[in-house]
């Protein structure tokens, strides 16, 4: 198989990615020895690695939208499961540093249609930000809203800098460190659910913490 640059680019990612997959498994696996120092240096070490891991990963989807647009593999799923499984891995992200709640209203269907693996990438980055800021509470919401299913992410840190809100509400490219290509992948993901002409939002803004919110029409 003959490689060119752009594909040794990719391959090189995705080696990355699971090398980076298989360290955050190890560094999993140190035992709790109930010192904090070092209880909160390997869970911050796991942290960081699985981040990273995710990052890769969302650079290879982005890297495939340069040719051509995501194209969603769209089915039926249940949002309450999809909310308490998020729930249950972000608690193993959280290693007990914080509180991870769920809650969904009684308006959410029992069935939705949606990319369950791409809208569980967008979530994750968004859980990965409020593990690192969150003060003590995180929570995944699920909910109606404008008629579409409004997937959330709370948490109880000092919420997002102004300069973040502005250019999600403007709808461009974020450049701060560290959230400029979670934002772009999130609202690539957004966007690329369509139902009849209507497309799928990401919405940011602060209620006494961060709020992500991903609108799937």
């Amino acid at each position: 198989m003959k490689f060119d640059g752009t594909d040794l680019y990719a391959a090189l990612i995705h080696e990355l990615k699971n090398d980076l997959g298989l360290l955050s498994m190890t560094i999993d696996g140190i035992p709790r020895q109930g010192e904090t120092e070092h209880d909160a240096t390997v869970d911050a070490a796991q942290l960081l690695c699985q981040s990273v891991v995710d990052r890769l990963q969302q650079a290879l989807l982005i890297y495939r939208t340069i040719d051509q647009p995501i194209r969603p593999a769209i089915d039926a799923w249940s949002p309450q499961d999809a909310v308490h499984e998020i729930r249950d891995r972000a608690a193993a992200l959280a290693r007990g540093r914080i509180r991870v709640e769920a809650a969904l209203t009684p308006d959410v269907p029992e069935i939705w249609f949606f990319d369950r693996d791409l809208v569980e990438m967008a979530l994750i980055n968004a859980i990965h930000n409020s593990l690192a800021h969150a003060r003590s509470t995180l929570r995944i919401e699920a909910s109606m809203t404008d008629g579409c299913l409004a997937l959330t992410v709370r948490d109880d840190s000092p919420g997002y800098p102004q300069h973040i809100l502005a250019s999600a509400a403007a709808n461009v490219p974020c450049r701060s460190k560290g959230t400029g290509l979670g934002l772009q992948f999130s609202r690539l993901i957004a966007h690329s659910h369509d139902n009849q002409g209507r497309r799928g939002e990401l919405r940011l803004h602060n209620d006494q913490g961060a709020v992500f919110c991903l609108l799937l029409p």
